[in-house]
């Protein structure tokens, strides 16, 4: 979600805040801004504190900053997702502090400030803040910290911050400069991802490397409760003890380039016929199940999973959103393929209620982004438990949930830029299939030819996909008739429920259109009451071993006028009718049909959406990277 630049250089370093935003509009925003100590050609404001802020894109602050002839060579700049205050200019980020009782020249600001997370302690700070005469004119928790430096400031900004951070509870990754002190910015993190970018005489911050593409390749990975001290050219670290620390410098390429559109009309129908290739990128170089496979980063001389696999006698789950679908249906593998015992939990409610630990559990988390706040938060919550045993399934390899687990498996879906997540969802399945063989060969119960069998399967993936994508002109009619609704049912049963949940979540999304998705016996336990001529019910009906369970099913919604839009494989049997509309999958794909039947729901999304005319990559009151609670 809210993304931070910031920059100490000789030179003008506008244009790299604003194009570091436009690197990450991606992942949501409602309002975003710059702020600079001026140096421009304008002599009348040269020293002070200027600042352009917006609640349209990123390219109208550009122009604002443009015609307000902004420079500087000492800035921050924000992309905002409202939490504490509606999405408006007052409200948006970089925030400015001055003294209370200040005149009017103090008053254009001392101290400029950006925030990611939520404070939790604001109203109590805010309260002490107003009684030592601080106005205020913004109803955000950021303001909180920016009053909070300027109180502690006496002349060193780096001890301001320091100060600050022990008064503040909750998440948080902030940058912060001072007028009083050219060419420093400060930045602190505890909770929410912040990175160092080390260049040729400047110094960088951001909460993602992407933001740095082209500037610099060379990164510091600020760990949990770091204070940075940037300045030109140099930077000094010190840890959440306040002890002075050295972290790694490393080499990361973040390009740019694989954000750009092509030839699609969004980000989310490029990302969707990607998913051949992203699974394909995935899956390369997998000739053998091996539990070395899983050793990820954090263990370069391997052997590392090998032993946690043979001590664990069970797994949990944990993940959010998309993640978390993935989750559920990888416990379906892990019980019928592994015979290992497997509890899925949502993130944010696993790590706020009393659980039973168990140490020979193997907690996998799942993520995107690798900076899912609520399932770190859940993550650390295990680790606390007692349970040491970390394996996570993520799609990138620098992320603060691969530093954070022993073990991992980074999927290769590349940068995904739509909101609502297709190929990630797709390529964390392959890792989940093929960490449920490894758990299932190292526990003895995965024979020779059904490796073989389930490698041949997933070699063959990508031609499976491509051959689902060519439904897409069946499915844009299967659109239309969507469009003007204003409620769907979705169904699945077995391995293909969790399916239709995604399903359903793909079209609340991004056509706010009410999807739910249901258990498909359950039907006659309540959901039956809704079905009528307007909500559409969507099946997801492989030819598997509940198919004539399913049939009868569909029959329950036949009889009460409901209309059906059922996904099929060519041998079920089921034909299309009155009141009774079915595409046919191209093959069934036994264990991994899950990969299969999800695409057609994402395309279904997807032109549902487009004939809508709601803003597909964009959906509104939702972000890419959920970086808060």
């Amino acid at each position: 979600m809210c993304g931070i630049v910031g920059a100490v250089s000789t030179r003008n370093i506008v244009p790299i805040l604003v194009q570091g935003l436009q690197r990450l509009e991606y992942r949501g925003y409602d309002s975003c801004g710059v702020a600079i100590q001026a140096n421009g050609p304008d002599a009348q404001h040269t020293g002070a504190l200027r600042r352009a802020r917006s609640t349209s894109r990123v390219a109208e602050l550009m122009a604002q900053v443009t015609e307000d002839k902004i420079e500087g060579g000492t800035g921050i700049a924000h992309t905002r997702w409202a939490t504490h205050g509606a999405p408006a200019v007052h409200n948006a980020h970089p925030h400015f502090s001055h003294g209370p009782g200040a005149d009017a020249a103090e008053r254009a600001g001392r101290i400029a400030l950006v925030h990611n997370g939520i404070i939790e302690n604001h109203d109590e700070l805010r309260a002490q803040l107003q009684a030592k005469g601080y106005v205020f004119s913004s109803q955000t928790d950021t303001e909180v910290i920016a009053h909070l430096v300027d109180s502690l400031y006496n002349g060193d900004l780096f001890e301001a911050v320091k100060a600050t951070v022990l008064q503040l509870r909750g998440g948080y990754a902030i940058a912060v400069f001072c007028k009083d002190e050219p060419h420093r910015v400060i930045g602190a993190r505890a909770g929410s991802p912040l990175i160092l970018g080390v260049g040729q005489g400047e110094t960088f911050l951001a909460s993602d490397a992407m933001a740095l593409a082209g500037v610099t390749d060379q990164i510091v990975y600020l760990e949990e409760g770091d204070v940075v001290d940037v300045q030109m050219g140099k930077y000094w670290i010190v840890d959440k003890a306040h002890k002075p620390v050295t972290r790694m410098v490393k080499t990361v390429h973040a390009h740019s380039g694989a954000a750009e559109l092509g030839p699609y009309r969004h980000y989310m129908q490029k990302e969707i016929f990607e998913q051949p290739r992203a699974i394909g990128d995935t899956l390369e170089g997998v000739t053998a199940i091996v539990s070395g496979l899983f050793d990820g980063p954090n263990n370069p001389e391997g052997g590392a999973a090998d032993k946690v696999f043979a001590e664990i006698d069970s797994v949990l789950i944990l993940a959010c959103g998309t993640s978390y679908y993935s989750g559920c249906t990888a416990k379906y593998w892990l019980e019928s393929i592994a015979k290992i015992p497997t509890q899925v939990e949502i993130a944010s409610e696993y790590r706020y209620r009393d659980s039973v630990p168990n140490p020979k559990t193997l907690v996998v988390t799942i993520t995107q982004s690798g900076e899912t706040a609520d399932t770190l938060a859940a993550l650390r919550h295990a680790q606390s438990l007692g349970m040491p045993h970390t394996l996570t399934v993520c799609n990138v390899s620098t992320s603060a949930m691969v530093r954070e687990c022993s073990l991992a498996y980074i999927t290769r879906a590349g940068v995904e830029i739509g909101v609502a997540s297709t190929k990630a969802f797709t390529t964390q399945l392959g890792g989940l299939f093929l960490l449920t063989l490894a758990l299932a060969k190292t526990k003895g119960r995965l024979t020779a030819e059904e490796e073989a069998g389930h490698l041949k399967a997933m070699r063959h993936l990508p031609a499976a996909l491509q051959a689902v994508l060519a439904l897409e002109p069946q499915i844009i009619a299967w659109a239309e008739d969507f469009a003007p609704k204003e409620n769907a049912l979705f169904l699945g049963r077995g391995l293909h429920y969790p399916i239709a949940l995604e399903g359903a979540l793909k079209l609340k999304e991004i056509t706010y259109i009410h999807a739910e998705a249901y258990a498909a016996g359950e039907l006659k336990h309540g959901p039956l009451a809704l079905v009528t001529s307007e909500m559409p019910v969507v099946a997801v009906a492989p030819n598997d071993t509940l198919i004539e369970k399913l049939k009868s099913n569909l029959q329950e919604v036949r009889a009460r006028g409901g209309v059906l839009y059922v996904l099929a494989d060519a041998d079920s049997h089921i034909t299309s009718g009155e009141g009774l509309h079915v595409i046919r999958m191209p093959e069934h794909y036994g264990a991994l049909s899950p990969l299969l039947h999800v695409v057609p729901l994402q395309l279904l999304a997807y032109h549902t959406a487009c004939a809508r005319g709601t803003d597909v990559d964009k959906p509104r009151n939702l972000a890419k990277s959920v970086t808060v609670e």
